[in-house]
């Protein structure tokens, strides 16, 4: 049978027998998010296109780039929200931590997901960073635990301050 070039039955990812490659291993939060998505649904990369307003070429781009040089535009990243069918911030902070950086939305601090989306982020970049790097985290997140207990000290009045 000859697959039809308009056809997106093979549009799906993992969708073709023994086709290795990034639909089968997503290297970044952007990538996994959208073949999670598309699998749970049995969506296709044209299918995200239309309900998102988006070019296809564009889905099947941030679905397969390993390396993401900078963020997509806000405009897509909404429309990939849309299209996908996800909060847009779950997109955005998907999309800044594939490219190295870290986006903090308060509105979504309270999902489970994204806290383990952290939490993975920063377990699997710890073997990245060099020595020097290491210690300069870690005195971050001891500063961080610091201020922590100073504030929960405070809060109870155990401070030591009158």
């Amino acid at each position: 049978m000859t697959a039809h070039a308009a056809d997106d039955s093979q549009d799906v990812p993992g969708g073709q027998p023994g086709a290795a490659g990034p639909q089968e291993h997503a290297d970044n939060p952007l990538q996994r998010l959208i073949m999670e998505r598309l699998r749970e649904r049995g969506w296709s990369y044209g299918e995200v296109a239309r309900r998102g307003g988006l070019p296809r070429s564009t889905v099947y781009t941030l679905a397969t780039t390993r390396n993401l040089v900078r963020p997509p535009r806000p405009a897509t990243i909404d429309a990939l929200a849309k299209g996908l069918d996800v909060p847009v911030s779950a997109v955005r902070g998907a999309a800044a931590q594939s490219t190295g950086l870290h986006y903090y939305d308060d509105a979504g601090s309270g999902h489970r997901d994204s806290t383990d989306q952290e939490r993975d982020l920063l377990i699997a970049s710890i073997d990245e960073l060099s020595a020097a790097d290491r210690q300069h985290v870690a005195a971050l997140v001891e500063s961080l635990r610091n201020r922590a207990a100073r504030d929960k000290g405070a809060a109870s009045g155990t401070d030591g301050s009158r």
